[in-house]
């Protein structure tokens, strides 16, 4: 006799460093793998988006402003849950609870006192939906010693790692990150920053041409990479020598950042087309060298909808097989909104969401705050 579990909606929220929008999925977790009622994703209206890219790079920004944004990103926050449930013809009450990650503003694990924040105010969320709500994921572990990312690989064990075969999952966002996935049980899992992933690719597009992104890399196409302006960053950027676990965010790598260096004389899709090959290049050389000859290597998050980009990561990668995670079923757009699903219901049941190896942490921990709308 077939027995039929009931469904076990999450809902996870995802607002990225790359400051595309609010990727929002509905989750049913009661099947495997878990099945996706709904997925999409709102963008910031302009206004927005340059407020929070102020807030994030400006180190005057006001405790106001800081303040006001994390409220009225609960109240937008809010709105797209209350309209996504009705799109997806469930009932508030059918969901069990929101896994809300938040904008990151700064994510400093390696200053004297180390923190990490992120806003879009989980009370706010918890009192306007109606539904318990899960946020401030990665405080604990910071807490615990940890880089308070990523937080990502123990979801991508529970459903992607395979008996098999080695794999890496690498997630392309503002900043990009790789999980590594050993088909020995015995073998640590690994997770990690690599560096910038289409942070400054978006930045300087959007100067130059008014894009917010390189759609399939075509613009940097047109240009030529500058080999020594990529040599020059290499050599002179510390986090890329630094030992793994390490993570970072868009407030270390930023137009700052960028302008630091020798840019001014060379065309602008020069420029582009060197910014692509650095993120290419720093994610392969971290896949390169991890503990196995052969990996499966699967893309998700912004990135994985450039071209030009996979395509340089698999040219640096002639040993390795690059896809997306469409080919194990899931969305790439969306695997980090269902990833925060997936923690929010390990704390709903009292379970571990981070795994040591890959932030340092000294043990794991039950990751995220409880704010339900009956306190």
């Amino acid at each position: 006799m077939v027995v039929t579990r009931p469904p076990e909606y999450y809902i996870g929220l995802m607002s990225g460093t790359s400051l595309d929008g609010i990727d929002i999925a509905i989750v049913d977790f009661s099947v495997k793998p878990p099945r996706i009622l709904l997925s999409d994703t709102l963008p910031y209206p302009a206004s927005m988006k340059s407020r929070i890219r102020n807030i994030t790079f400006d180190e005057t920004s006001s405790i106001d402003s800081l303040c006001q944004l994390n409220i009225e990103l609960g109240h937008i926050y809010a709105t797209v849950v209350n309209e996504s449930i009705k799109r997806a013809n469930l009932k508030h009450t059918q969901i069990l609870a929101i896994g809300n990650h938040g904008q990151t503003i700064r994510h400093c694990p390696n200053a004297t006192f180390p923190y990490t924040l992120q806003t879009g105010d989980p009370n706010t969320l918890a009192i306007e939906t109606g539904i318990t709500t899960v946020a401030d994921f990665r405080g604990i572990d910071i807490a615990l010693g940890g880089q308070g990312a990523p937080l990502a690989p123990a979801f991508h064990q529970s459903v992607f790692s395979s008996a098999t075969t080695d794999r890496a999952v690498i997630n392309i966002g503002g900043i990009a990150n790789v999980t590594y996935l050993p088909s020995n049980p015995n073998e640590k899992i690994l997770g990690f920053d690599t560096g910038p992933g289409n942070t400054l690719s978006d930045y300087w597009i959007s100067l130059h041409k008014d894009l917010a992104y390189d759609n399939c890399g075509e613009w940097a196409k047109s240009g030529c990479v500058i080999n020594q302006l990529l040599a020059e960053i290499l050599n002179k950027e510390t986090f890329f020598k630094k030992k793994t676990p390490k993570s970072t965010g868009t407030d270390y790598f930023n137009s700052a950042w960028l302008s630091a260096f020798k840019i001014n004389g060379y065309a602008p899709n020069d420029i582009q087309a060197t910014l692509i090959e650095l993120s290419a290049l720093t994610i392969s050389d971290s896949i390169s060298k991890l503990p196995s000859t052969f990996i499966e290597c699967f893309i998700c998050g912004g990135g994985a909808n450039n071209a030009l980009l996979i395509e340089r990561i698999q040219t640096r990668l002639p040993q390795h097989l690059v896809q997306t995670t469409e080919q194990l079923g899931i969305d790439p757009n969306f695997v980090e909104a269902i990833a925060f699903a997936w923690l929010a219901k390990q704390r709903i049941n009292n379970k571990p969401g981070n795994i040591p190896s890959a932030t340092n942490a000294i043990r794991k921990g039950i990751l995220g705050g409880v704010y339900s709308n009956n306190n």
